[in-house]
């Protein structure tokens, strides 16, 4: 069934309101997530009433439960209405999910359909942080590309193959659709929508409000490389570990291939297969990682840890560090290294 055509999105001053549903899924939502983004978007509402102008957004909690535990049952959260009883909505927010994304979704079907059904409608859906694991769900991110929190990546990846994982984009959009990395970034893509559906003017009000870099792009410079290991590959998981222990070395692939007395074709496909880089990207992502915290903790100078991570050519260490990082090696540690941020 195809979708209706996505309507214009709302203009400065034009009196029509938009129904957004802040949906609350069954199961362990992040408390945080939603409330932030509650807060914020009342919040452009408010700024509009400050200057006389009709807000947007009516903005509506919606889930299957009058009461949601969350936090092992410290605190719950009430959806004002069951999203059931929504006939039409023009902007689903999805909040981010706790680790325990199986069972979440599975308890979430109806919701799931829901959704889609609201996105074939006309309506817009944005997926905040972990959220991407129950909009991937309804099947609509098959072949689009998709961002969620940097640490979800292994996992989003075993559940979704076909959707085209970018989660060093902080913000994707794609005809109706967007999704965000991370935690506290996820507001970006709130300011970001606050910016389309009201003006640039209100989005950077509320990000001087409540202190959001508007600029953000990515979230490459928060990620962590923690690899793949989570996989039934013994020989692979063993040319892992080897690597991460020879890190300031000069590795070959034909070499490595070679040590495991595996082809050089077939250790590259079961390398891919297991942990979703290739050899070569996995060795690169190991050394730009050590020398991240090497920036971190450390005096010594960007020559000295482009040796220590066994390059020795400053501008491909360069390229290869911002390619996964998203900053320089100085400027990354002018933002981490604790000294530098002193002097």
């Amino acid at each position: 069934m195809r979708s209706k055509s996505r309507e214009p999105l709302q203009k400065t001053n034009v009196n029509v309101s938009k129904h957004v549903s802040l949906i609350i899924p069954e199961g362990e939502s992040k408390l945080s997530c939603i409330i932030l983004a509650y807060e914020v978007l009342l919040a452009a509402n408010e700024y509009y009433k400050m200057h006389d102008r009709t807000p947007v957004f009516k903005v509506e909690l919606v889930g299957e439960k009058k009461k949601n535990q969350v936090h092992n049952g410290l605190f719950s959260i009430q959806p004002g209405k069951h999203f059931k009883d929504i006939d039409k909505t023009d902007l689903v927010v999805i909040p981010a999910i706790d680790k325990n994304f199986d069972n979440i979704l599975n308890i979430n079907k109806t919701l799931i359909n829901w959704v889609k059904d609201q996105y074939i409608a006309g309506a817009e859906v944005a997926s905040l942080c972990t959220g991407a694991f129950l909009l991937a769900s309804t099947g609509l991110l098959q072949g689009r590309q998709c961002s969620t929190h940097w640490q979800a990546t292994n996992a989003f990846r075993q559940l979704f193959p076909s959707v085209d994982l970018t989660t060093e984009k902080l913000i994707t959009d794609n005809n109706g659709i967007y999704t965000t990395g991370g935690a506290l970034s996820s507001m970006n893509l709130v300011l970001y929508l606050i910016e389309k559906y009201y003006d640039r003017e209100t989005a950077i009000f509320i990000a001087k409000r409540f202190q959001i870099d508007i600029n953000r792009s990515s979230q490459s410079p928060f990620t962590i490389f923690l690899g793949q290991k989570d996989h039934e590959d013994k020989e692979i998981r063993n040319a892992q570990l080897f690597m991460e222990s020879n890190v300031s070395e000069k590795i070959l692939v034909s070499e490595l291939a070679d040590k495991f007395a595996i082809g050089r074709r077939h250790f590259d496909r079961r390398f891919i297969k297991a942990t979703g880089n290739t050899p070569a990207e996995y060795l690169q992502r190991l050394k730009v990682e050590a020398a991240k915290k090497t920036l971190e903790m450390t005096r010594k100078t960007v020559n000295e840890v482009m040796y220590d991570t066994g390059y020795s050519d400053t501008k491909a260490f360069r390229d290869v560090f911002k390619k996964y990082t998203g900053l320089s090696p100085l400027e990354y540690r002018n933002r981490y290294n604790k000294e530098a941020v002193v002097n």
